[in-house]
């Protein structure tokens, strides 16, 4: 099993999908790494020399900001909006959905389970 950018990636899968296992890489991105290394998407991981996992995961180090760096800019980022207090910190502060979803009914993922409300009926 390679281990990229800290992340075992699966060897029966083939290269293009195996990459999407590392946070921060989608497909566009997994195209474009095989492309810049020269594997046929196609190929499967197990088939992959070390060289040539060495030379995807140099790729990635070097050109993508992927997993645990990724989701820290991602942390820092809101923290920013929410310290600045700003439309959208607030909504993050508040646990409400950011992006101008209506909230009178619906937005249960970001709201949590619904509370009763003592006496309300219909």
């Amino acid at each position: 099993m390679a281990r990229i950018a800290g992340v075992n990636i699966p060897t029966n899968k083939r290269v293009e999908i195996a990459l999407r296992y590392i946070h921060g890489i989608g497909p566009a991105k997994a195209k474009e790494i095989c492309e810049q290394v020269s594997i046929l998407p196609e190929r499967r991981v197990s088939e992959l020399t070390d060289a040539e996992v060495l030379q995807i995961r140099e790729v990635i180090d070097r050109d993508h900001q992927v997993e645990g760096d990724l989701r820290r800019e991602v942390a820092v980022n809101i923290k920013r909006l929410m310290d600045l207090g700003n439309y959208r910190g607030l909504r993050h502060r508040r646990g409400l959905p950011v992006r101008g979803q209506r909230t009178h009914t619906n937005a249960r993922t970001r709201k949590g389970p619904a509370k009763p409300i003592a006496g309300k009926k219909k």
